[in-house]
């Protein structure tokens, strides 16, 4: 698709609108101005797909660079993901002491005031640490601690907390999850030992999500549910890693015909398009060998995934293109209440993708800017 190479600011193809596939054309400036054409399924032709650009809510590294360094080092994650499709995210923290945590915010605070070129848009924090379970940090460090509401309202005066992860058994952990609902937080369950009915609890507080659905939190037993049962239950929202490593495909069907709004992220690393080898993530030293991201013990220890590769996964494990497009960009957009990103219409921002008919990717747009 040449215009699209060539950053002219309309482009043609299979577009995937709010109301279905349209073949025609999509204009734009910062916004999308308009779109013309027939409604009409995408294999009626071999034209290129345009989709609305990926959203990824938990981003902890990318280009050998980690959010914990904080300084500059989140404008080279943004960029490394804006090359594979990620037109906004959420820089992701780890559990820490107080003192890398804030380095970390205020590093995040000045790309979310400025958006520098080439990168993906920074919408604000994903704060998986540190008020989780010492009990099942997975790859976290071990600095957990429970919080109080203060706790939380420092590091929010420091860069926008748009998703906060909680262990929901900590002693007073359910009014915490109660406060920061009432905030406008948004309260995700994870690194949890809790059992079915602390999360049931917890969604009845006010909590909407799942931290990496699966991984570090209580499993499924039929006499145990377990924090996995409470969201295969009852959870509208959760967050998966879509890396065929975290999470067998099994379990990924099993959670796609659960939980409506299931949405994927990458919860990628330092090492996220870089050579095998040593990185950090936190204070980890961490190793990347074949495909995945481990601890000296063999933990897993974060993703290499990019959301390129998520929505490819998604389509071969027998997902429709408009549904996996949904997982990587439209659910997530909602799940944090925004209605300007991740969907194509008149007047949405011109977030957007085009991938050939083998889905690889071939352009990228944020906010109407040719990368």
């Amino acid at each position: 698709m040449s215009d699209a190479i060539k950053g002219s600011n309309s482009i043609k193809g299979n577009i995937l609108t709010t109301a279905g596939w349209v073949h025609g054309e999509i204009t734009f400036t910062q916004r999308v101005s308009a779109i013309h054409g027939d409604h009409a399924a995408p294999e009626l032709n071999s034209d290129d797909y345009i989709l609305p650009g990926f959203i990824d809510l938990h981003v902890h590294g990318g280009g050998g660079k980690d959010v914990m360094e904080g300084g500059d080092a989140i404008h080279t994650i943004a960029a490394v993901h804006a090359r594979h499709g990620t037109t906004s995210l959420l820089a992701t923290t780890m559990t820490a002491p107080p003192e890398d945590i804030e380095q970390a915010l205020r590093g995040i605070q000045r790309a979310v005031q400025q958006r520098g070129q080439g990168e993906a848009r920074v919408l604000g924090v994903h704060l998986e640490g540190p008020f989780i379970n010492s009990g099942k940090l997975g790859a976290q460090p071990p600095y957990a601690r429970s919080a109080k509401l203060a706790d939380v309202e420092q590091l929010e005066a420091l860069a926008p907390l748009k998703l906060i992860t909680v262990a929901p058994e900590l002693e007073g952990h359910l009014e915490l999850v109660r406060e920061l609902a009432e905030a406008g937080m948004r309260v995700q369950i994870g690194h949890t030992l809790g059992s079915y009915e602390d999360g049931v609890a917890a969604l009845q507080h006010g909590a909407h999500g799942f931290t990496h659905l699966f991984n570090a939190m209580t499993g499924l037993h039929h006499r145990e549910p377990g924090m996995v049962g409470a969201a295969l239950a009852h959870a509208h929202y959760a967050e998966v890693i879509p890396d065929l490593l975290h999470v067998h495909p099994g379990a990924i069907r099993t959670a796609l015909r659960c939980i409506p709004q299931l949405y994927c992220v990458t919860d990628s690393t330092s090492a996220t398009g870089m050579p095998d080898g040593e990185y950090m993530l936190g204070r980890h030293t961490v190793m990347k060998c074949m495909g995945g991201v481990r601890l000296a013990d063999g933990t897993l220890a974060g993703s290499t995934l990019t959301m390129d590769q998520a929505l490819r996964n998604l389509v071969g494990l027998g997902l429709d293109l408009a549904d996996a497009s949904a997982r990587v960009s439209t659910n997530a957009a909602d799940y944090l209440g925004l209605q300007e990103r991740g969907r194509l219409a008149p007047g949405t921002y011109a977030d957007l993708v085009v991938l050939d008919r083998d889905l690889n990717l071939k352009a990228v747009y944020i906010e109407g800017e040719l990368l």
